[in-house]
């Protein structure tokens, strides 16, 4: 098991710092490559480059009522909700279809507490 990961490609958990401005302040996040990879991809699913959809995040998430104490956390479970949500088969792996054209009220639903552990995802009557 373990020789999946020790041997993958060390570049992955190599941390980079990306700066950018959200609000005409610049902010810095450091992350691993791995996770910058992901929010990429994310990004470009909806045309926007990987500053736009962070600064898109974090409005949309103070819009939400949300804390962002811990900004970087934040993004990293992102990253790692979106993959789960392709393995489960809610988010299309196909990247040519926008994140924006899914019914994300259907998949919250579908999904809520799925990811806590000791929780298995609520059963849809749709």
């Amino acid at each position: 098991m373990c020789k999946l990961f020790v041997n993958a490609d060390p570049e992955l958990w190599v941390s980079k710092t990306h700066s950018l401005r959200i609000d005409g302040m610049v902010t810095s996040v450091r992350m691993e490559n791995t996770f910058w990879n992901v929010l990429g991809e994310l990004a470009e699913r909806d045309g926007m480059n990987l500053p736009q959809m962070i600064t898109r995040l974090y409005h949309e998430s103070i819009d939400a009522g949300h804390d962002l104490g811990n900004f970087t956390s934040f993004l990293r479970v992102c990253a790692m909700r979106y993959l789960a949500l392709q393995l489960s088969g809610d988010i299309p792996r196909d990247t040519r279809v926008p994140i924006a054209t899914l019914d994300a009220d259907r998949i919250l639903e579908k999904t809520a507490g799925a990811h806590l552990p000791g929780k298995s995802p609520s059963k849809s009557t749709h």
